[in-house]
């Protein structure tokens, strides 16, 4: 099913699947629209894992970046299977230093869950000790709420009339699978309260990540993502290859080709280069903070940095074809390795 729009949006990928599953196996591809749900449960043979394999193995997320010209923020409700994380933090750009960091585990079911639906119906949900968050579709608004000792966010992402979605659904490692829904950069109305003190987010966009996926113990990315209201972007290198590189551009979803992050992991925050191998993407990230988690629990760990900055370059929307320049576009980069 498509997203809804009463424009003429030009669209260079197929519409989604009616399962991410079809005769056993995974619907591999790139697919430009939202699926009703992501279930793995009809995979057969060499695809095929024992009950408890896949529930110690199937991880969901959603995240959600929020970005204005004074803020960033960043809301995430994450199940690994056996146990929940959630996370929230705000960059202030101004002074250049993430002023809320927060973080909380808790129990599948007990503390929260996030549903296989991954837009449209979708919900995600995190209850910890004196906190809660959610990310709620209802309608055609993408609703997110975070309530915490020091942070009281309201936010609502609106998709109506927006370019489509990506749709992604390959392989991973170890002949595991995995999808992804990925937006464009959708229009925000809310405001947030931290500290006491209330600021708008008049004019800013956010961006949903919905994945949900049967992975490997160990898994590591690269991950950059931007948008304004012509031009946006999402592109991973890792565990899930090329499968979600795409270029929204004046409505068109445009598939991109291999991603290469050229940084100093010792200096994350000193310039990045990311380029695709088609030609169609060339950016120079300039960071201006992160945030970044370093944590070792023994039987699970994660290191994780996610810069916000600015990136400045060419895209084009076909090989040979015009460069459209991109400067100062908002976004983040992110090097993150877990064990989970």
């Amino acid at each position: 099913m498509s997203v809804a729009s009463s424009e003429p949006w030009s669209v260079s990928l197929l519409s989604p699947p009616s399962s991410v599953v079809m005769d056993g196996e995974p619907a591999m591809g790139r697919y430009a629209g939202c699926i009703d749900t992501i279930d793995w449960r009809a995979l057969r043979g060499p695809w095929q894992r024992s009950a408890l394999w896949t529930r110690l193995h199937h991880k969901r997320w959603q995240y959600v970046g929020v970005g204005h010209a004074h803020w960033f923020i960043g809301v995430a409700i994450v199940d690994v299977g056996w146990c929940m994380s959630s996370f929230v933090y705000v960059f202030d750009r101004r002074s250049q230093k993430v002023v809320l960091d927060w973080t909380q585990d808790g129990l599948p079911g007990w503390s929260g869950r996030v549903m296989d639906q991954p837009v449209m119906g979708g919900a995600a949900r995190f209850k910890g000790l004196g906190a809660a968050l959610s990310i709620v579709t209802e309608g055609d608004v993408i609703a997110v709420r975070v309530k915490t000792r020091r942070l009281q966010l309201r936010c609502d992402l609106s998709w109506h009339q927006a370019p489509p979605f990506l749709l992604a659904v390959g392989p991973v490692d170890q002949g595991l699978v995995h999808a992804t829904q990925k937006s464009p950069g959708l229009p925000v109305a809310g405001e947030f309260e931290l500290d006491g003190e209330r600021h708008a987010l008049h004019g800013a966009l956010g961006s949903l990540d919905s994945s949900n996926g049967l992975l490997a113990r160990d898994t590591a990315w690269r991950w950059a993502c931007a948008h304004d209201r012509r031009l946006g972007f999402n592109l991973q290198e890792g565990y899930f290859g090329n499968q979600e590189n795409v270029l929204w551009l004046d409505g068109a979803l445009i598939p991109l080709g291999a991603a290469k992050f050229d940084f100093d992991p010792q200096r994350p925050l000193s310039p990045w280069r990311v380029q695709t191998d088609d030609g169609l993407l060339d950016l120079h990230f300039r960071p201006e903070g992160a945030r970044q988690a370093d944590r070792n629990l023994v039987v699970a760990a994660s290191y994780y940095i996610q810069p916000v900055g600015t990136f400045h370059g060419t895209v084009r929307a076909r090989p040979g074809g015009a460069a459209v320049s991109v400067d100062g576009l908002l976004g983040v980069t992110e090097d993150h390795r877990s064990r989970w």
